[in-house]
């Protein structure tokens, strides 16, 4: 379960003193490289979206730009974050619950794409594209919860469809909105395409099985209808493995697959939306050790800081991949403590049994005021955590980037 963080992130964390710690240390070159073999990995036709709510740092949002054709964004919040980090570069506005404010404010900043999650939200697009831009069209891709009969589901970690849900369309709405967009109901808004995010946490055969079945329900919707469909949107979900660092999402099998997916559907685009699977190996959580504690038979070392900054373990139930950073020196003049037997669970300084960010991890002898390093800590951590519960200081950000 333990990886290794970069030379580059091992020297800054080596470098911090214990009053810098926590961190979160991104490697922008890793990034980068990342970044650039999925890009290469994708067909011709196939548009690659940054889901921002992964990570919405500005940093990493630039950095990304070279390698993607946009961005996707969920709320307000998001979109006026992501158009200021990342200015001009393409949007697409999804997430369920959009207020009247918010689908304003897409309007006026000129979001290119839509992602219309029930029939209630189509209508409130309309009426304020017709009062915001009245003399432009508004491009919009229904949301719909598809029931997916692949198998895949069975193998996500996490399911947005295929299953009641408060996210996307009924199927059975399906007809009435694409009427609603065709039929001259509302001239201010075009049919782009459909979207169908349904589950995450897929590896490559799934995730192009889940692909063919959107698009084959797309295109036979199109077709009863008699219009023509551009875009099909098959989001991200693609899987971190957390058990199993090493063992990354396969991307050039799935761009083969996607490849062999659009030689049947000419002047067809397809877009995917990854958000996780692009940042999460750039960025590491790191930390010491404050003590280590012997219970019951079992030893727990505490670290600085804890769930309240990585909330991925908690959230997920999984433990968070780490290392070790052996650190010599020993200011204090009481005792070091020191692991005596060869598993320790590493937890952190909340008041809470829940705050476990690795159980059982191989540590024999770690010692107070060693560090570690948490991996895959460049996606859904920092930014979903619990900031201000019991008050601890706010980590540290480095972002290690050769080009500036």
């Amino acid at each position: 379960m333990t990886t290794s963080p970069t030379d580059a992130v091992r020297d800054r964390v080596l470098s911090l003193s214990s009053g810098e710690l926590p961190a979160y240390v991104y490697d922008m070159a890793a990034l980068r490289e990342h970044a650039a073999a999925v890009r290469a990995a994708l067909p011709e036709r196939v548009e690659l979206y940054y889901a921002a709510k992964a990570n919405p740092e500005p940093e990493i949002l630039a950095a990304l730009g070279p390698y993607v054709d946009g961005y996707e964004v969920a709320s307000g919040g998001e979109l006026a974050h992501v158009a200021a980090a990342v200015p001009g570069r393409a949007l697409a506005f999804g997430g369920p619950g959009k207020t009247p404010p918010e689908i304003t404010a897409a309007l006026e900043l000129g979001v290119e794409r839509f992602h219309v999650e029930s029939e209630y939200e189509l209508h409130m697009l309309a009426e304020l594209a017709r009062e915001v831009t009245p003399d432009a069209r508004v491009a919009v891709l229904p949301r719909f919860n598809l029931p997916v009969a692949t198998g895949s589901l069975a193998a996500s970690s996490l399911a947005m469809g295929g299953r009641p849900t408060p996210f996307g369309l009924d199927p059975s709405q399906a007809d009435t909105v694409v009427g609603l967009l065709t039929d001259g109901t509302y001239p201010q808004l075009e049919l782009r395409g459909v979207h169908a995010h349904l589950a995450s946490g897929l590896r490559a055969p799934e995730q192009l099985a889940m692909a063919g079945s959107i698009v084959n329900w797309a295109v036979g919707l199109a077709e009863r209808h008699g219009v023509r469909l551009t875009e099909v949107n098959v989001g991200g979900g693609m899987t971190v493995d957390y058990a199993a660092p090493e063992d990354r999402f396969d991307w050039v099998a799935y761009g083969d697959g996607l490849a062999e997916l659009l030689g049947r559907y000419r002047n067809l685009t397809l877009r995917i939306e990854p958000g996780r699977a692009l940042t999460a190996y750039c960025g590491w959580y790191a930390t010491e050790v404050l003590d280590v504690k012997h219970s019951h038979g079992e030893e727990f070392a505490v670290v600085r800081g804890g769930t309240h900054h990585l909330r991925t373990p908690a959230t997920k139930g999984h433990d968070q991949p780490c290392a070790f950073l052996p650190v010599e020196d020993w200011p204090h003049p009481w005792p070091r403590p020191v692991a005596r037997r060869e598993l320790v669970t590493l937890t952190g300084q909340l008041c809470t049994p829940k705050d476990v960010l690795a159980r059982n991890v191989p540590a024999p002898g770690v010692r107070a005021g060693d560090r570690v390093v948490f991996a895959l800590a460049g996606a859904y951590a920092w930014n979903i955590s619990h900031h201000d519960f019991l008050m601890h200081p706010r980590p540290g950000f480095h972002f290690l980037d050769p080009w500036t």
